[in-house]
């Protein structure tokens, strides 16, 4: 059968058929993408009543998967973990590996594993078909240090579970080789997951990456944290959203939304959040998301301290309804795998968020093509990595059964066109892989039999959308202009049309540019962000129409903006602005400044340093006598005044950047001479209090150091990669005022002096809960042979995070008696009556066990967190050298 082929007179008859749709006639019709969210408690009687009982078991342990960092299952139930012993603070090579984990007969148990292959830093991994994809750390052979993170992929043709031979690369340099060298991955790129639409989604974290080069030759820079997609064969590489702090995975549900849950335990004011993403998007951090937060699309929740890893969307109809369409987000910080239900709220969603399943510090999770969950915990492997810690567990709903996964490599074209309308995720994803691969020539076809099918499911319909469309590229846009004529599926014909910049030839303009007008936000969002990678200038005409809301404001000085709140609102003049940027709209918005699109217009001109800007500007600004019109010039002006410097990846921010923003490290440039000269002259017109207060502040907010405008100290700081411990590791209190990962760092280089380190064993309290010698009172956990128990870090970790690791027999136990009293502390002596509860004062308390009313063990230890926040690195250094020499 011959490839499909739609000539450009299929393209026109399409449009033609688009136009005669009066954007009277249209409407938004949500009512099953809505319904597909369930909110909880859950209409039993539309769902019906369903166990919500689950079957963890445990797979493998740490002799086989130690320190696992990621995992991919495929369909069949094979599952892939990333082994890194390395950790996310380790820099010594040789200690990572893919291992492939094999449940043969199906039973819920770990039949053999074999080692696929060595890598180091296994951070994402995806395994289909006889491909695994990987992102990893790559070391030098000649220095031993690291060069960078790849993205690469390895074959299995034969099946046997070792990789066939050398990666081929997909994508290198994704990651700051600087930063990996200084400080390990902790904040490097991670997690990477494809969609239905064929991309590979990929994590970065706020290292960001200088230079990295696809298989097209695309070289990309980035500062800071976002996502990044690229084609499975590494080309097309380009930007999907920035601005996050350290993203560790992605959730891609059926319609292609995007989740994903932070990790931070740093303060400095962003916290974990839980973000929908929408393409294009800014996501404000560390620039914008305190003084500038009206240029940002806010999170859906500020959830405090913790650390983001996996994620997950679980569309899965074998699972409890109370279970599925969800994203499942893991916090290694917390133990926790946490559900978010999300509820659409016009281009955007809101969220509420509800504990899953305790799993200490969960690394990953994905479910195969039967429905059963494999999650990774790491399990207090610490910050370097552990050969004798993590395991890889399983979980399935108490009513679950086994069904074999269909044999794809010998499925037919319309055994897989069946799959692709399955009523799971995985099966659908798995089979338009197959499909694709396979059937080449026809897919296109089979797929827009389910594209166009209005009997079957909307994730099915739009698992044939894009299907169809990486079939037959430009060839196949004729279809999916009918397609965008149907108001249910119109958002996906639209962004399955604009998806990849190497099919838009014959796209024509209009459906996107009524796009914009369309009553449905969603597919006012797809119309946007189209109409900014079609590239037609002709474009930013409809586009600076897009009206812009009262909560675009800048906040009060002194004052944090909301940018964990969700705000529908601002999404869509968000993403117009970024597409009136890619189009270079310069000429277009300088005219509509005045007009009653000014608002956006002059948003958008806030991130065009072109001296066109610069002149239409001070031109506008001469014309118009509204003063608050001039204003907002005269603000927009001093935003170009720098610009950002372009990133080397020489240095780094730290984990707790200068937040102030808008730029961090600014330069100036071309026009900068022309914005100051007419800036001060503005200033100097007339001897105005008010007026010289205003440029004060214009020039404190946007960091332009003009000195005829005040004396603004800005208290930028730029982290070099190179940290000098000699002149910081005798200041008091640094241990409490830096980053646990950090402090890690800095005590691994510091020797201590065991003589000062006994002495603070004392004076920081620690004497009173732990014994040194033997023969002493029993109290908490014996210290005296701590050093051949645990290595230098991990010590280091348990004191830092006492909750981390608590040591077998000292958990905490809240016991509430008969007369309305209450004890904490562990027990250290029990009889059939009676209990010895010892508190962190080291006292012990006699209980008669008929007094007790309610006993409790408590997930946090006695110890609390912040003992030596008051030591000086190097104090810190002489306390762990002292305990880690009992042995």
């Amino acid at each position: 059968m011959s490839k499909i082929s739609f000539p450009v007179i299929a393209i026109a008859g399409g449009l033609l058929a688009f136009g005669c749709s009066s954007p009277d006639t249209r409407k938004a019709d949500l009512e099953e993408l809505t319904n597909y969210y369930p909110q909880y408690p859950l209409d039993t009687a539309k769902h019906g009543a369903d166990s919500t009982e689950l079957i963890m078991t445990n797979f493998a342990g740490p002799d086989i998967v130690p320190s696992p960092a990621a995992l991919s299952v495929s369909p069949n139930g094979n599952v892939f973990v990333g082994v890194d012993m390395m950790g996310s603070l380790g820099k010594e090579p040789g200690k990572g590996a893919i291992v492939r984990l094999v449940d043969s007969n199906n039973d819920g148990e770990l039949d053999s594993h074999t080692e696929f292959v060595k890598v180091d830093n296994p951070r994402g991994i995806i395994a289909v078909r006889d491909q695994v994809f990987v992102l990893h750390t790559q070391f030098s052979e000649e220095t031993g240090e690291a060069s960078g993170m790849n993205l690469v992929v390895f074959e299995d043709k034969d099946n046997d579970g070792v990789a066939d031979g050398p990666a081929k690369m997909l994508i290198e340099g994704i990651s700051s080789p600087v930063s990996l060298r200084s400080r390990g991955t902790d904040h490097s790129t991670n997690g990477i997951r494809m969609g239905i639409d064929g991309w590979i989604y990929i994590a970065v974290g706020d290292f960001g990456f200088p230079d990295a080069v696809d298989r097209d030759g695309t070289h990309m820079t980035m500062l800071g944290g976002g996502i990044v997609r690229v084609r499975p064969d590494g080309t097309e590489m380009e930007e999907y959203i920035h601005g996050t702090r350290n993203i560790y995975d992605v959730a891609i549900d059926p319609f292609m939304n995007i989740y994903t849950r932070g990790n931070t335990n740093d303060g400095g004011g962003w916290n974990i959040r839980f973000i929908h993403y929408t393409q294009s998007g800014e996501y404000g951090y560390p620039n914008f998301f305190k003084n500038f937060t009206e240029e940002t699309i806010p999170a859906l929740v500020d959830l405090g301290g913790g650390s983001g890893t996996g994620s997950y969307f679980m569309d899965d109809d074998r699972w409890p309804a109370k279970y599925n369409h969800v994203p499942m987000m893991a916090d290694w910080g917390r133990s926790q795998l946490y559900i978010h239900r999300v509820t659409m709220d016009g281009a955007g969603f809101t969220q509420q968020d509800e504990e899953f399943i305790k799993l200490p510090q969960i690394s990953d999770l994905d479910v195969d093509g039967s429905g059963r969950m494999f999650l990774a915990a790491w399990n207090g492997a610490g910050y370097f990595g552990s050969p004798e810690k993590g395991y890889v567990v399983r979980v399935v709903p108490k009513d679950w059964t086994y069904e074999p996964f269909p044999d794809l490599k010998t499925a037919t074209i319309e055994e897989l066109t069946a799959l692709l309308k399955a009523n799971n995720s995985v099966s659908r994803f798995h089979a338009q892989r197959e499909l694709l691969a396979r059937f080449p020539d026809e897919a296109g076809a089979a797929a827009l039999s389910v594209a166009t099918d209005k009997t079957l499911s909307l994730e099915a319909r739009v698992a044939g959308i894009y299907t169809y469309a990486q079939a037959t590229c430009e060839n196949g846009n004729g279809e999916l202009m009918k397609l965008s004529l149907e108001e249910k599926i119109r958002e996906f014909a639209l962004r399955a049309l604009a998806d990849r910049k190497t099919c838009l030839q014959g796209v024509p303009l209009d459906p996107f540019i009524e796009g914009v007008t369309d009553p449905n936000d969603r597919v006012k969002s797809a119309a946007i962000v189209a109409l900014g990678r079609i590239g037609n200038p002709e474009a930013a005409e409809e586009l600076l129409k897009v009206s812009v809301p009262t909560s675009f404001k800048q906040p009060e000085k002194g004052t944090e903006g909301p940018h964990a709140t969700p705000n529908s609102a601002i999404i869509l003049p968000h993403i117009a602005v970024k597409s009136l940027v890619k189009l270079h709209a310069v000429d277009a918005a300088v005219n509509a400044i005045g007009t009653e699109n000014s608002k956006i217009a002059l948003w958008t001109l806030r991130y065009m340093h072109d001296p066109k800007a610069v002149d239409g500007l001070i031109k506008a600004y001469g014309d118009t006598d509204n003063m608050e019109l001039k204003a907002e010039i005269l603000g927009t002006l001093s935003r170009l005044y720098k610009k950002e410097a372009p990133y080397d990846g020489s240095w780094w921010w730290g984990t707790r950047p200068d937040t102030h923003g808008p730029y961090y490290k600014a330069i100036t440039w071309e026009s900068s001479d022309k914005i100051k000269d007419f800036l001060v002259g503005e200033r100097n017109a007339q001897d105005d209090p008010t007026k010289r207060q205003f440029f004060a502040e214009l020039n404190e907010r946007n960091r332009m150091e003009i000195e005829e405008f005040g004396e603004e100290q800005s208290n930028l700081v730029i982290q070099e990669t190179e940290v000098d411990l000699e002149k910081i590791k005798s200041k008091k209190g640094q241990v409490g005022a830096t980053s646990i990962e950090d402090v890690m760092i800095a005590v691994q280089d510091l020797k201590g002096d065991p003589i000062k380190g006994k002495a603070l064993f004392t004076s920081q309290g620690c004497v009173a809960c732990h014994s040194i010698e033997k023969g002493q009172p029993l109290k908490g956990p014996f210290m005296g042979q701590i050093g051949s128990i645990m290595n230098r870090s991990q010590i280091t970790e348990s004191i830092l995070k006492p909750n981390a690791s608590i040591s077998q027999g000292f958990a905490s136990v809240l016991i509430s008696t008969n007369d309305d009293k209450s004890y904490m502390g562990f027990v250290t002596a029990e009889t059939a009556n009676e209990v010895v509860l010892q508190d962190i004062t080291g006292t012990a308390t006699k209980l008669d066990k008929a007094t007790i009313k309610t006993r409790k063990v408590m997930e946090t230890s006695m110890m609390p967190p912040g003992l030596v926040n008051s030591l000086s690195y190097e104090e810190l250094a002489s306390l762990i050298t002292y305990l880690q020499q009992q042995k």
